[in-house]
């Protein structure tokens, strides 16, 4: 019975997890791109002071965007393990358990932005705390980045070996969970490396979030796994 219903209704849930997953791409840009590179003066942290105090707005809705985004994360992995455990519930426990150690790390790194603001209503800010609550965020932001590297593998796995979804999705999955690692270890080794590999190894998460809001899953070779693993 839970075979014949998922079986019928697979395809509306690979869809709702393909515009979930769609949704993370502006709540990330937002977050984690536009705010910073137009708040944050690099070497500069009374320009920094002065741009978040004059736009705290902005501040304070990549707080919000950043939290939503750990809540649409949490919908997306359950989505995906109901999609991908039929080729393997082990792996698609570890996607499980990868995404969701992430969500909290970066929910309760959005507490350093929350002191920056903080420390701005005070009557005399500290020009040296607030930077270093700034770097602590930028920290976690990356220790977050470890996790959402390695949900990528088990993913990249289970699409590749899924004969649902088309293999080559898998690969690039993988190729992903290799670009977050890397930034990650480049920027614990050296910050200033200056280069950040995700920015060209993420092609793997746009094509899968486009493959399954506009294609789905193949519902009769999901089927044929789902019974096999039943």
């Amino acid at each position: 019975m839970i075979t014949k219903i998922n079986s019928s209704n697979i395809k509306n849930i690979a869809r709702l997890a393909g515009f979930l997953y769609f949704l993370l791409i502006p709540l990330g840009v937002f977050g984690i791109i536009y705010v910073p590179s137009t708040l944050i003066v690099d070497g500069d942290i009374a320009a920094t002071v002065t741009n978040i105090t004059n736009n705290e707005s902005l501040f304070r809705l990549s707080i919000v965007a950043a939290l939503i985004a750990q809540v649409v994360n949490i919908a997306v992995v359950l989505f995906l393990y109901k999609i991908l455990a039929p080729v393997s519930r082990i792996a698609a426990g570890l996607m499980v358990l990868f995404s969701l150690l992430a969500v909290p790390i970066t929910m309760l790194n959005e507490l350093n932005n929350g002191a920056v603001l903080l420390l701005l209503e005070s009557a005399r800010p500290s020009l040296a705390q607030i930077n270093l609550f700034l770097n602590l965020h930028e920290y976690g932001i990356q220790i977050a980045g470890i996790f959402f590297g390695l949900w990528l593998l088990p993913m990249g796995y289970l699409v590749f070996k899924s004969t649902f979804i088309p293999k080559f999705i898998g690969i690039l999955l993988m190729i992903a969970c290799v670009g977050y690692l890397a930034d990650s270890f480049v920027f614990f080794v050296n910050s200033d490396f200056g280069v950040v590999f995700s920015e060209f190894t993420f092609v793997g998460e746009a094509v899968m979030t486009f493959w399954l809001l506009i294609k789905g899953v193949n519902v009769r070779q999901w089927k044929k796994r789902a019974i096999e693993s039943s």
